[in-house]
């Protein structure tokens, strides 16, 4: 991958919260250390997202020590949450898989509800450990995997956004573009690759840290929602249909899962440990 390098490291202590850019994170075996150990549901313990909530992208949550998060969003005064005691759980489903999570404290269910104008709750992943298992047509055995969408992290390049928002700019009406990274919601973003790179890469190393890579991500509507204003627009997906539509996926980026445990940092070298795969990426449910 000749210079391939880590431009920039993301966390997202709530799911479907504005991301936490960091210099470093800690790698555990169901994702980095805080991100997505928090999410919303609803009445019925459904995974409340961007797909349904856009205006999530202009929450945020500040990771504190412990676990906790302080929550902010337009119009709502902070609140600090602490992790709650795993004394009752809840079910929560995530994309049709039953997880376990312990609710916070109801004044946080009460912020949050009053931001959306709908009735949520926020629950906790108390052990990542035990209660997702990643999917299992592309897991390893004992593979979990916190409230991400389908895998622990998720890897992006700049090359590779740079060569969609080519493609953006032949054929949009030209009021969609050049879209930023931040519309994908990595966890890491690659600079010095070759465009689609990432699409073959079976096995890598950012840093000391190593990784398989089980599938390309299929996109959603969240990628249409600009994540500073919450404004829905039909970019990328417009694009990905035309130029990235494999086995019915609209691809960008590349699934991670890790395979050994340690600290990755913005600088540190991503090589290749396998010979990329050919052929047709394999694709599934993100």
């Amino acid at each position: 991958m000749g210079n391939a390098t880590v431009l920039s490291i993301h966390v997202h202590p709530v799911k479907a919260f504005r991301a936490v850019s960091l210099r470093e994170a800690a790698v555990e075996p169901w994702g980095l250390a805080g991100d997505r150990r928090w999410t919303l549901i609803d009445d019925g313990g459904k995974v409340v997202t961007q797909r349904e909530q856009p205006r999530l992208a202009l929450a945020a949550a500040e990771p504190l020590a412990g676990g906790g998060v302080r929550l902010s969003a337009p119009g709502r005064a902070p609140l600090t949450v602490e992790v709650p005691e795993p004394a009752v759980t809840v079910p929560v489903s995530v994309f049709g898989t039953k997880v376990e999570a312990v609710p916070a404290a109801a004044a946080a269910h009460a912020w949050c509800s009053a931001y959306l104008g709908v009735g949520v709750r926020l629950v906790h992943m108390d052990d990542p450990a035990t209660r997702r298992p990643v999917d299992p047509e592309y897991a390893l055995p004992g593979e979990t995997v916190s409230f991400a969408d389908g895998y622990p992290l998720l890897i992006t390049t700049v090359a590779s956004l740079d060569a969609l928002n080519a493609l953006i700019a032949e054929g949009r009406a030209g009021d969609e573009g050049p879209l930023p990274m931040n519309r994908f919601r990595p966890n890491v973003v690659v600079a010095g690759t070759e465009p689609w790179a990432e699409d073959h890469w079976t096995r890598i190393a950012v840093g000391e840290v190593v990784f398989r890579a089980p599938k390309p991500s299929g996109r959603c509507v969240v990628t249409t929602t600009d994540q500073a204003t919450a404004v829905r627009g039909r970019e990328p997906l417009q694009t990905l249909a035309a130029h990235r539509r494999i086995g019915g996926k609209l691809l960008f980026g590349q699934n991670l899962v890790p395979l050994s445990p340690g600290t990755i940092r913005v600088g540190d070298p991503v090589r290749l440990l396998d010979q990329p795969a050919s052929g047709t990426p394999a694709v599934g449910r993100s």
